[in-house]
C-alpha cells in the first residue's frame, strides 16, 4: 500500500480515538470506580478478544490460502491486517467501509488485486453471514430457557423469518458471485452511479474474476467454506464470554446462556441502527432493552456498556498502531 493511503487510514482511526474519548457518559472519578470493580476481569476481558481476533483471522486466513494462490502471506501478517481492519471498521459508519478497503490494499502485494479482493469479500460475507445463524441460534436458546407471551413470539418470529431470507439470499450470492451483482445495485444510487458505471465497464474482466473466485469457494471447496463459517460463529459464541464476565462481577447468578442473549439481541439492536460510527449509543441502548427484558437490572446493562467501550478503546488504539507497524513488502509483488 502506498504510505498516503496507509496515513489515510491512521488518520481516521485517530479520529476515531478521539471521538470515543470525548464520548464517553461518565465522568473521570465515576469511570475510574467502575474500572478499580472490574478488577483482573478487565485484563481477561481484553485477552479473550485477543482470542477471538485470533479465529476471525484464521477464518480469513483459510480462505485466503484456499485454492492456487499465487503468494503466500504469513498467519501473523493476517492477524495484524484483522486487527486493524476491525479497529478502522469501528471508526467509520455503516461497519463496512474502513476496514476492508484497508484490507484489499496490504493484501494486495501478496496474492495479487482479484485475489486481495474476492478474499476480503467473502470474509467480509462470512463475518456477516454468521451473525444470521447467531441470531437464529440465539432464538432456539431463547424458547428453550425463556417463558413466551405473544409480543416476544412475534419478534421471535419476525426476527427469524428475516434471518431466513438473509440466509437464502447469502447462499444464493455465494453461488453466483457478488461483486458484479453489487456494482450493478450501485450503478442506480444517485451521487456514486456514475463512478459505479465506469469502474464496472473499466474493471469488468476483474469483477467477473472475483464472483468466479466466490462462486468456486462454495461449490467446488465447501470444506473450507464451512470451516471458514464455523469459526466465525464460534467466534461469536466465544465473544459471550465478556458479558458473561462482566455481569459475573455484579452478581454469581447469571448464566452463560443469559449471556448469549444479551449479546444476541445487543448486536441485532445496534446493526438495525448500522449507520451510527462506532455504534454509538445503540449498544448502549441494546445492552439497557436486553438486559431489562432478561429480568436483570439495568445497571448491569449501563457497567456493562461501559466495560466493553473500554476493551473497544483499547483494541481499537492496539489497531491503529499496527497499521504503522510491519509493512515491509513482500520480496516478489503478485499482480
Amino acid at each position: 500500500m502506498k504510505g498516503t493511503f496507509r496515513k489515510i487510514f491512521l488518520f481516521i482511526g485517530i479520529a476515531a480515538i478521539v471521538v470515543m474519548l470525548c464520548t464517553f457518559k461518565s465522568d473521570t472519578a465515576h469511570l475510574w470506580s467502575d474500572l478499580k470493580r472490574a478488577g483482573l476481569w478487565l485484563p481477561a476481558i481484553i485477552a479473550l478478544w485477543a482470542g477471538i481476533y485470533l479465529m476471525n483471522a484464521l477464518a480469513w486466513y483459510i480462505i485466503i490460502h484456499d485454492g492456487d494462490s499465487k503468494s503466500h502471506i504469513s498467519f501473523l501478517r493476517i492477524y495484524k491486517l484483522t486487527i486493524s481492519g476491525y479497529a478502522l471498521n469501528y471508526a467509520t459508519p455503516v461497519g463496512l467501509m474502513g476496514g476492508e478497503p484497508y484490507r484489499i490494499m496490504e493484501l494486495t502485494p501478496y496474492v495479487g488485486a482479484s485475489k486481495a479482493a474476492s478474499s476480503v469479500i467473502l470474509y467480509a460475507m462470512m463475518h456477516i453471514f454468521s451473525h444470521f445463524f447467531f441470531w437464529l441460534f440465539s432464538i432456539g436458546l431463547f424458547l428453550v430457557c425463556r417463558p413466551l407471551n405473544t409480543a416476544v413470539a412475534v419478534i421471535l418470529a419476525l426476527t427469524g423469518a428475516f434471518c431466513s431470507l438473509a440466509i437464502y439470499f447469502f447462499f444464493k450470492g455465494y453461488r453466483n458471485g457478488m461483486a458484479v451483482r453489487t456494482l450493478t445495485i450501485l450503478q442506480h444510487i444517485p451521487f456514486i452511479r456514475k463512478w459505479a458505471r465506469r469502474f464496472a465497464y473499466e474493471r469488468q474482466e476483474t469483477l467477473q474474476r472475483i464472483d468466479q473466485q466466490i462462486a468456486a469457494l462454495h461449490k467446488q471447496r465447501k470444506t473450507t467454506f464451512y470451516a471458514s463459517l464455523g469459526l466465525e460463529f464460534a467466534a461469536r459464541i466465544l465473544g459471550c464470554l465478556e458479558v458473561y464476565f462482566i455481569l459475573n462481577i455484579l452478581s454469581e447468578k447469571t448464566a452463560f446462556a443469559d449471556s448469549i442473549l444479551i449479546v444476541a439481541f445487543t448486536s441485532l439492536f445496534a446493526n438495525i441502527f448500522f449507520f451510527s460510527p462506532m455504534q454509538m449509543g445503540t449498544r448502549e441502548g441494546g445492552f439497557a432493552l436486553s438486559t431489562g427484558g432478561l429480568s436483570i437490572p439495568s445497571a448491569f446493562g449501563v457497567f456493562t456498556s461501559l466495560i466493553t467501550r473500554v476493551r473497544e478503546l483499547f483494541w481499537i488504539i492496539i489497531g491503529v498502531l499496527l497499521i504503522k507497524v510491519g509493512n515491509t513488502s513482500p520480496k516478489n509483488k503478485v499482480q
